[in-house]
């Protein structure tokens, strides 16, 4: 079953991307940037990022269970729903403990998004500076929202959009006029993430959702840089979402 970001790895781009990194916007915010966080991170670089885009949808307005659904999948796939029900209920805030319940809960997204069936490793014990550097960036998101929000919608998806091309595939937050997906890396804005959000947001226009008929911009974050990118989607011209739609969607 090939997701959104599957289907990326078998295109080949024009020189440059469909969408070019450097016609987004980049905007540094206040706040401190990836010099400011600690250099040294003892848990996976994925499972820290998933850890703060789902503690953000869990700080500004989704239930834990919600925030943490497609985990929620993972450990019922397992047979390990009793682990969720645990690491679930430590879920709080932002103190020490909901941290590390959130990055244990992390885990078990393979199991769903990559088809991996067996136990995923151990966590073991993050670092106090890992757990500073989550919390740090769950701040600078809700920092965020407070000026480019409020969210509309999270854990996007796309019913009635899917081809036989991409059969799954989801994004991660909606304000009123903007699709954005979360990037917490170290690395530069690249042409993949920029074509995952042009599909997303044509995706979006072929779904049941009505609320991508609103989508005005493609933005994208990046917590650990704290650095805002952000494209009008009336400057994509028309045959780049065409060609998009028919070679790389399926449409």
């Amino acid at each position: 079953m090939t997701s959104v970001t599957g289907r990326i790895k078998k295109v080949k781009q024009p020189r440059g991307g469909f969408i070019k990194p450097k016609e987004f916007d980049a905007i540094q915010l206040p706040g401190g940037g990836i010099d400011d966080l600690n250099p040294e991170e003892n848990v996976h670089p994925s499972l820290v990022g998933m850890a703060v885009d789902y503690l953000t949808r869990f700080m500004t307005g989704a239930t834990a269970r919600e925030a943490f659904a497609i985990a929620e999948m993972g450990t019922d796939i397992l047979g390990e729903g009793e682990l969720f029900k645990k690491w679930i209920g430590q879920v709080q805030g932002l103190d020490d403990q909901s941290i590390i319940a959130a990055l244990d809960l992390c885990r078990f997204d393979a199991v769903v998004r990559a088809g991996i069936m067996t136990p995923p490793k151990p966590l073991g014990a993050p670092s106090q500076a890992t757990i500073e550097n989550v919390r740090t960036m769950v701040e600078r998101s809700l920092d965020f929202f407070d000026e480019y929000g409020p969210k509309v919608m999270d854990g996007l998806t796309f019913e009635g959009g899917y081809t036989g091309y991409v059969r799954s595939g989801d994004g991660d937050f909606m304000t009123s006029d903007t699709l954005w997906d979360f990037k917490v890396s170290k690395q530069k804005l690249k042409s993949a993430h920029t074509l995952q959000l042009l599909m997303y947001w044509r995706m979006g226009l072929h779904s049941i959702h009505p609320e991508y008929q609103q989508v005005k911009y493609l933005g994208i974050y990046n917590p650990r840089q704290n650095v805002v990118y952000r494209l009008p989607v009336d400057k994509i011209p028309p045959y780049v979402s065409e060609v998009v739609e028919k070679f790389v969607i399926g449409y």
